[in-house]
């Protein structure tokens, strides 16, 4: 049986809907943590759901 618990964020429904404000406020939390650059502010759900992966994984948090 395989798991969907999690789906992939390009696979989503809302997928191309403005990032929420908590992906928003996360992501920069992030992006200082990891010493990076503050991404784009005009991001899809998806897109801020893949960033907040990369930035988590550059800044050392677990997955």
């Amino acid at each position: 049986m395989a798991d969907n618990t999690q789906k992939d964020p390009k696979d989503w429904v809302s997928g191309d809907d403005p990032m929420t404000g908590a992906q928003a406020s996360y992501l920069k939390t992030l992006a200082e943590q990891a010493h990076k650059p503050l991404p784009k502010e005009d991001l899809t759900k998806a897109e801020a759901s893949e960033m907040i992966d990369k930035l988590r994984e550059k800044a050392g948090l677990e997955k």
